[in-house]
C-alpha cells in the first residue's frame, strides 16, 4: 500500500471507498497497524485511559503526546499519523501553534483538536502555517465533565443544528478532516454528505467516510463496560494482525459498523 496522505483520503471520499483509522501509542503497535492496510494511525490522548490507567484523558500532557508520537513514527510504515493536542493545550491560537509544531516535529502529519466553531480562528491560522487539522465533534472526552458524562451528542434539534453549523464553519476555516464521536447516525450521515472533506466516525453509524476505534478495544482488551460502538475483532481471529486486517476489510466492505454499533436520533 502506498503512503496515505490527505489527497489519498479525499480521493477515497470522492470514490466512495471507506478508510480506516486505529489508535497506536508505540512503535510495535504502529508497525502492526500500518502493515495491515489501516490508512490512519491516531496517537490519541486515549493513552491516558489505556496506557496510563487514568479515569479520563484530562491528565495527559503535551510531553506525553510528543513522546508517544515519536514512538509511533519509528514503527509506522504506510499510514498517516494524526496526533491529539491534549486538554487545555489549545486555549489560544499562539499556544496551539507552538504545541502543533512540537507534534509535527515529532512525526505527526495531522493535528487533532477537540471543539467546535470557537476553534475557527485557530484552525485558520494553522492552515495558513501549513499544519493540517482534524476537528473532533460530538462526544469530546476532554469536555466530558461539562457534557455530564459519556453521552450521545446531537439528539435534539438545537444541538444537531449547532453541530451541523460547527462542521460547516470549521471546514470553511480550513479543517482537513472531521471526526464525529457518539453522534446519531442520521446526523452523522447529513454532516458527511454536506462536507467536502473526509469525515471519520466512532459510534456515528456506517455512512461516514471512515471509521476509527481504539486498538485495545477492537482487540478485546477493554476493561469494564464495553462501549456500544466497539466490536471485538479478536473473538474470531488467531492473531492481532488477523483481527486488524478483518477490521479493515469489514469497514471497506460495509460490514462494520452494523446498526447495533450506532445510535438513533
Amino acid at each position: 500500500m502506498a503512503k496515505t496522505t490527505l489527497h489519498t483520503l479525499l480521493e477515497q471520499k470522492r470514490s466512495g471507498e471507506k478508510f480506516t483509522c486505529l489508535t497506536s501509542y508505540d512503535a510495535t503497535h504502529a508497525h502492526l497497524v500500518s502493515t495491515q492496510g489501516t490508512e490512519i494511525i491516531l496517537v490519541g490522548d486515549s493513552l491516558g485511559n489505556v496506557v496510563q490507567g487514568r479515569e479520563s484523558t484530562v491528565p495527559v500532557t503535551m510531553a506525553d503526546m510528543v513522546y508517544h508520537t515519536n514512538c509511533v513514527r519509528r514503527g509506522n510504515t504506510e499510514a498517516m499519523i494524526m496526533s491529539d493536542i491534549p486538554f487545555m493545550a489549545c486555549s489560544t491560537p499562539e499556544q496551539t501553534y507552538a504545541n502543533a509544531t512540537e507534534l509535527m516535529q515529532a512525526g505527526a502529519e495531522v493535528i487533532k483538536l477537540e471543539g467546535g466553531a470557537w476553534l475557527c480562528d485557530t484552525v485558520r491560522g494553522l492552515s495558513e502555517r501549513g499544519i493540517p487539522t482534524c476537528l473532533h465533534l460530538g462526544l469530546t472526552p476532554q469536555s466530558v465533565s461539562m457534557l455530564g458524562g459519556y453521552k450521545v451528542q446531537g439528539r435534539d434539534e438545537e444541538s444537531a443544528a449547532r453541530m451541523l453549523e460547527d462542521a460547516r464553519l470549521l471546514e470553511e476555516a480550513g479543517a482537513n478532516i472531521l471526526l464525529l464521536e457518539c453522534v446519531p447516525s442520521p446526523l452523522a450521515q447529513e454532516i458527511t454528505r454536506n462536507a467536502s472533506i473526509p469525515v471519520i466516525g466512532i459510534g456515528a453509524g456506517a455512512e461516514t467516510d471512515g471509521q476509527v476505534l481504539v486498538l485495545y478495544d477492537m482487540l478485546g482488551m477493554t476493561h469494564g463496560r464495553k462501549p456500544r460502538f466497539v466490536k471485538d475483532f479478536m473473538a474470531e481471529a488467531s492473531t492481532p494482525a488477523e483481527a486488524i486486517a478483518t477490521f479493515v476489510k469489514d469497514v471497506k466492505e460495509g460490514r462494520f459498523p452494523a446498526p447495533e454499533h450506532g445510535f438513533s436520533a
